[in-house]
Order: structure tokens, then C-alpha cells, then sequence
């Protein structure tokens, strides 16, 4: 039987855009009131300007332990096309990620200092540091209010505030959604944008604030393999990582 190649052409874009509406991930970042395009995925690298590190896929990382977790497939910086944002510490920085269709599971914000310029770090070798989660809200496991929830109400954004007592430098940010709608297996979603810090203090975490990733999350933390289902009236939730550091 004879196939168009534009007929393939179609299957394959509406297999993309059914991966779209499923999953995703941050597309753009207002970061000290100054917007910024992310990376566009299922393109190629070549050609791409943003602050963003590359990430290929919208489907879910399903392990906890996966080597793409610190930044997402596959995390690579863009070469002459890796931009950082410049900022003040203290600055409000928001995440706007494309039409979010799941309301259950934790949001989580992640920093890591560099150690020289973020374009040439591996992110995996960074250590970092959470600085702003939420989880479930308010109610019961599988029909309670979830941070996730409340991302899809306010227009599909997150916001946070970088430390203020931060030191100047660079830092990558690290934004990440824990899906956990599912019974059988948790879905990671984190992306990661290049940072340049200005102002800022002399606080600086260390000690179990500090986490790798991989390395911060196991299959064993109860906030990781969970089935809200199984549990219809429990009310709280334990947030996996570490605890958040507020400067």
C-alpha cells in the first residue's frame, strides 16, 4: 500500500502535538520583570538563542535516579547560542509552561552556583539547593487543592523569589513538577535556565541543604512512589529533596 510521505509527515506531527498536550515543560521565564523565550524542543539545537539549556522531549522522566534529572534530555548548554539572564538577587523569577494538564503533585524550584561560568558546568556535577516548593494544599491525596492545581489556575506560571542574600555570581535555576497522578510511577518534569547574579549578600547553603541530581530523590522516598488512590483520606504529603533554603 502506497503512504504519502505527507501523510507521514501528518502522523508524526500529531504525534508530537498528542505528547504536547500530555505532558511539558517550562517555554518561557519573566526574570526580574524582563522576559525570556526557553528552549524550543523537538527542534534542532542549531540556531536557538535562550537562557535555557537544551531539552528534547516533553514526555516524563519515570526514574528517580535517571542521569537526565538535573536538567532533562538532554541538558546540554547551546554553545554560542547559551544565554544567561542577568538579575538582582532578591528578584522575582517566573516559570510559564504550556497548557499543564495535570493538577496532582509538588512544585519544586532548585538553584546551583557554578563554578566558574554555568556554560561550561555539567549539571549533574552541580550542588543544589531548593529554594521554594509546595505540595498538597489543602484536603485529601487524590481530590485535595496541589501546588500543580494551582500552576494550571494561574495562568499555567510559577513564581518564586531568588534569595536575596544570595552571593553574585552565576547560578543555574532549576524548575520541576512531580506528577503523581498515576498509581504506578512518578513523572518528573525539570528544566533548567543559566542565571548571572548580581548584588546579593554572603549566605550560602551547605549541609543537607545541598543535593546532586541525580542523587536527591530515590524510588524508596514516599513522596516519589505513592498511589493517592489507595490512600482517600490521608491529608498530608511529604515533598521529596531537601528542605527549602531561604537565605
Amino acid at each position: 500500500m502506497f503512504i504519502s510521505a505527507a501523510l507521514v509527515s501528518l502522523t508524526v506531527a500529531l504525534a508530537q502535538v498528542g505528547q504536547v498536550i500530555a505532558h511539558g515543560g517550562v517555554l518561557s521565564y519573566s526574570i526580574g520583570g524582563q522576559y525570556y523565550n526557553g528552549f524550543v524542543a523537538y527542534n534542532t539545537p542549531t540556531g536557538q538563542k535562550t537562557i535555557q539549556r537544551e531539552w528534547d522531549t516533553y514526555n516524563p522522566i519515570t526514574n528517580p535516579t535517571d542521569g537526565s534529572l538535573s536538567c532533562n534530555t538532554n541538558g546540554a548548554n547551546l554553545g554560542s547560542g547559551q544565554l544567561s539572564a542577568t538579575v538582582a538577587a532578591g528578584s522575582k523569577v517566573i516559570a510559564y509552561w504550556n497548557q499543564w494538564p495535570h493538577t496532582i503533585g509538588p512544585v519544586m524550584v532548585y538553584m546551583a552556583k557554578c563554578p566558574s561560568t554555568c556554560t561550561s558546568a555539567t549539571a549533574s556535577s552541580l550542588s543544589w539547593f531548593k529554594i521554594d516548593q509546595a505540595g498538597l494544599i489543602s484536603g485529601a491525596l487524590p481530590t485535595g487543592t496541589w501546588a500543580q492545581g494551582q500552576l494550571v489556575a494561574n495562568n499555567n506560571s510559577w513564581t518564586s523569589t531568588i534569595p536575596a542574600s544570595l552571593p553574585a555570581g552565576e547560578y543555574m535555576i532549576r524548575h520541576e513538577l512531580l506528577a503523581i497522578h498515576t498509581s504506578d510511577q512518578p513523572q518528573f518534569y525539570p528544566e533548567c535556565a543559566q542565571l548571572k547574579l548580581t548584588g546579593g549578600g554572603s549566605s550560602s547553603p551547605s549541609g543537607s541543604y545541598l543535593v546532586k541530581f541525580p542523587g536527591a530523590y530515590s524510588a524508596s522516598d514516599p513522596g516519589v512512589t505513592i498511589d493517592i488512590y489507595s490512600q482517600p483520606t490521608v491529608t498530608n504529603y511529604t515533598i521529596p529533596g531537601p528542605a527549602v533554603w531561604r537565605g
